[in-house]
């Protein structure tokens, strides 16, 4: 629990911070952030699952087309499953057009148990990786994109996943249900290589918001369709999200 509370410090004293700095133009810098309790910890890619009750922190802070959006999760236990250090660039802002691209750091731990003398332990590994995304995005109308997700991903030790691919088909529905509800549900297929095991997977997200409330209701539902990678077949969770979502912009 210590290492939760001590992330909850350094989030809420990050947010102060930038909220005090000004900028040289006016070109407004944003700062966004969620807080996720979930009864299962579901991760973009299967493997990496927790497969328990999970905390995670997620924040967007940036300016312009550059962002840093790092990524803390967390087990109830106060155990740390991942961080995540995105750096993102959106290289082409159009109209209907949009294509970002990115790449992070990130630390994986692991359970593992070693025996010495005798004496077996429990120890908590961690496993580095480095990835890259490029994730191009299609506007159909101004309730529905289109996209395709590449990420992919180098070990960085002998003693962990070496080469990760990950392509993905999804779209972005956003729906009105009242004047004060909004969903949006984000369905995808993807192909997923890992070293030389592959499979193919579907998922969806879905979120519910209520206007001008910062708390909404999170939904992941997972499915392998055909794979030789171990996990399980079917994943999902429910989660309750906190949202932050300010701008700053100097004033003359």
């Amino acid at each position: 629990m210590k290492l939760i509370f001590l992330s909850i410090y350094l989030i809420l004293s990050f947010f102060a911070t930038f909220s005090q700095q000004t900028d040289s133009t006016q070109t407004p810098s944003f700062l966004r952030g969620q807080i996720t309790a979930t009864n299962n910890g579901v991760s973009l890619i299967p493997t990496f699952s927790l497969g328990r009750p999970a905390v995670l922190f997620d924040m967007n802070v940036g300016k312009g087309r550059l962002s840093f959006d790092p990524m803390f999760r967390f087990g109830m236990n106060g155990k740390p499953w991942a961080f995540v250090f995105w750096w993102r660039y959106k290289l082409i802002q159009q109209k209907k057009f949009n294509l970002g691209l990115g790449a992070h750091p990130s630390v994986v731990f692991r359970d593992i148990s070693v025996t010495d003398n005798g004496i077996t332990r429990n120890l908590l590994a961690a496993q580095r990786y480095f990835a890259w995304e490029v994730s191009p995005t299609y506007l159909v109308s101004k309730n529905a994109n289109l996209g395709v997700y590449y990420l992919g991903s180098k070990g960085l030790t002998k003693d962990v996943l070496q080469h990760t691919t990950f392509i993905a088909l999804r779209s972005v529905l956003n729906l009105k249900l009242s004047d004060k509800l909004r969903m949006s549900l984000i369905p995808q297929a993807y192909y997923l290589k890992m070293d030389d095991y592959d499979g193919t997977y579907v998922n969806a997200t879905l979120n519910l918001f209520k206007r001008n409330f910062p708390v909404s209701l999170n939904a992941i539902a997972s499915k392998a369709i055909k794979t030789e990678i171990a996990g399980k077949d079917f994943l999902w969770s429910v989660g309750l999200v906190y949202n932050i979502n300010n701008q700053y912009t100097k004033l003359k």
